[in-house]
């Protein structure tokens, strides 16, 4: 058992059988990291997948790889429309010097893949390295190099002060999702500036509750105990709570200095 879903568990089995036909001598492993590498993973989720190649893929390669994501959503079941993840080169995947190469990205609920570097980050090496679950393949310390606490730090505080507008640019905020959404990625990113590691949504609003300033335990509280209201188009923020999720914002970008 890969996750605590069997349905899950069957899609992801199936889509390395899928991929290692696909990439051929150039297949490497197939590693599940994110929420479920975390032990958090649950029915709110997407379950985030790394593949890593001998090369990216091009040509006919990556053409088929587009037709089986195109494909995924339309077939029947909850986990076929959560995926989330990248195709990666083993030079770039190694350590921090590949950086910034973009990806062939999976996005959640998407049926076309792009070039992006989405899952290229430190944040997502670190998840990887410490707690990647193996699919196929070799061992992933075998794969991805230690992440130093230090460009775990780093990262978090670069993003502190772009955390609203980057949700902003894709997320509507008449909706309680997002909203709960903005203040678990603003925990996440302080427990990363304050410890080097990366924890799960519901371990950095725990994290936040004990540790920032207890005022903000009713916010952190109200986000926790919705999580169970999922992702739903008709469901708006909680009176005061979009007013909060502001205030808490500031808050936790007075720590990038």
């Amino acid at each position: 058992m890969f996750t605590p879903y069997e349905e899950l568990d069957a899609l992801l089995g199936d889509l390395t059988r899928s991929v290692r036909d696909i990439l051929g001598d150039t297949f490497v492993g197939a590693y599940v990291q994110g929420s479920f590498a975390l032990g958090a993973g649950d029915r709110h989720s997407d379950c985030d997948f790394v593949v890593a190649a001998t090369r990216l893929p091009r040509g006919g390669t990556e053409a088929a790889l587009r037709r089986l994501h195109d494909g995924i959503p339309l077939r029947p079941g909850h986990w076929t429309r959560h995926l989330e993840g990248s195709y990666a080169d083993t030079a770039s995947l190694r350590d921090l010097g590949g950086l910034g190469t973009p990806w062939l990205f999976n996005d959640h609920g998407h049926r076309e893949l792009t070039w992006d570097t989405h899952c290229n980050s430190a944040h997502s090496r670190w998840i990887l390295r410490h707690h990647g679950i193996t699919l196929a393949g070799p061992p992933v310390t075998e794969v991805v190099d230690e992440v130093p606490p230090e460009a775990v730090r780093a990262e978090a505080r670069a993003a502190l002060p772009e955390v609203l507008d980057s949700v902003r640019s894709w997320a509507s905020f008449d909706l309680a999702w997002t909203q709960r959404y903005t203040v678990t990625t603003y925990c996440r990113v302080l427990y990363s500036l304050r410890t080097g590691r990366v924890a799960s949504k519901p371990g950095a609003l725990a994290w936040g509750r004990e540790h920032l300033t207890p005022g903000w335990g009713p916010l952190l509280t109200q986000v926790s105990a919705d999580r169970g209201r999922g992702w739903d188009p008709a469901d708006p923020p909680r009176p005061g709570s979009l007013e909060a999720t502001y205030a808490f914002a500031s808050y936790a970008e007075s720590f990038a200095a």
